[in-house]
């Protein structure tokens, strides 16, 4: 086995392509991911721009009971240097028992601004509830915040949100399926069914006949040694293997909120005349005032008086005859001068007519 290892990366530096992707660009291994942490602590130290509320409170007082503090009944502490948050972390996969991760700590109350405040032991757990790492430190915040006696305020960026490089020390390491089993899985980012066995065929090249095949348009399975040092020297050549990923489907992306117009490299067009022209419909109300005479007896009267003016622009007809490229579609439009509004709906018209062999998809 150890041969086959050497004859493996010595064969990885050779199945390159200067056009190809990398199998470790479009595909992650399964089982190889983060996870999610969460936790609820408090924040001290805050120059009065921390919070006084019920769950702020209690929490406050919880913490003083674990270090034998007992408030005397009905005393209700002043807290305002102190503030409730909610600890977030990621931690990614083969993290081991302690090593330090970064967390984000962000206000759930009526605090003002977290700068300046320290984070108190905080338990990170997992989805299982179980505590994966204990956070503790200073806070850095970018964000400020300034008011004013008479209600002025400035704002800038976001005081309530701060950031502690390595303020979580990781207490129990996460299980991974990396070392189990005769296989190991590769899932595609995109998954495309024509990718999935071209990255097949190009592992049981490398490799030999059989030792990969495709489960789906996502997956693809490759036999792998049980031993684990001799698997990381193994996926560690699997995954520089390079080889052509497909093309992705012919889709027309049209955002029509910023205006941003996206078209694939496989759309075609089949055969259509299209026109479009702008109506514009301007109205104006004038007010005519009628007064009397002085000695006329009479009421004044006011009375509308609309001007309505309506203006087309005259529209251009262009042909598109069938196969046309993305190109061909572009330089029509721009010949016509489209705005990105008029673009949607002549793109939109050309779906409707079938005229459009692809997906539009508007977003």
């Amino acid at each position: 086995m150890k041969k086959l290892m050497v004859m493996i990366v010595g064969m990885a530096m050779m199945a390159t392509s200067a056009y190809a992707a990398r199998i470790k660009d479009v595909a992650e291994v399964a089982g190889v991911r983060s996870n999610q942490l969460v936790g609820y602590g408090l924040v001290t130290g805050l120059p009065g721009t921390g919070e006084s509320t019920p769950f702020t409170d209690q929490s406050f007082n919880a913490m003083l009971q674990n270090f034998g503090i007992q408030l005397p009944p009905g005393t209700k502490p002043k807290t305002k240097n102190v503030a409730a948050v909610i600890v977030t972390a990621e931690l990614k996969a083969f993290s081991k028992q302690g090593q330090k991760v970064d967390v984000t700590v962000s206000s759930i109350g009526s605090a003002k601004s977290l700068r300046g405040g320290t984070l108190v032991q905080t338990f990170l757990k997992g989805l299982d509830g179980e505590v994966y790492a204990i956070a503790q430190g200073n806070l850095v915040v970018s964000g400020f915040s300034a008011e004013g006696a008479d209600g002025s305020k400035i704002v800038g960026n976001n005081p309530t949100v701060g950031l502690i490089s390595s303020g979580a020390t990781v207490e129990r390491e996460i299980p991974s399926p990396f070392s189990r089993g005769d296989f190991i899985t590769f899932n595609l980012v995109e998954s495309d069914f024509t990718t999935a066995q071209r990255m097949a065929d190009a592992v049981n090249r490398f490799l030999g006949p059989d030792m990969a095949s495709a489960i789906d348009s996502t997956s693809v399975r490759v036999r792998a040694p049980r031993d684990v040092s001799q698997r990381v020297a193994f996926l560690s050549a699997i995954e520089n293997v390079e080889f052509n990923p497909a093309d992705g489907s012919a889709k027309i992306i049209v955002n029509s909120r910023t205006g941003t117009i996206v078209v694939g490299q496989h759309v075609r067009l089949k055969a259509a005349a299209v026109t479009h022209g702008g109506m514009t419909v301007a109205i104006k109300e004038n007010l005519n005032v009628s007064q009397p005479n002085a000695f006329g007896g009479g009421d004044t009267v006011v009375t509308p008086d609309s001007d309505i003016e309506v203006t087309e622009k005259q529209g251009k007809m262009f042909n598109f005859q069938p196969g046309l490229t993305l190109d061909d579609l572009v330089r029509a439009v721009n010949e016509v001068g489209a705005a990105p509004s008029d673009l949607m709906a002549i793109l939109q018209a050309l779906k409707q007519a079938g005229a459009i062999e692809g997906q539009l998809i508007i977003i």
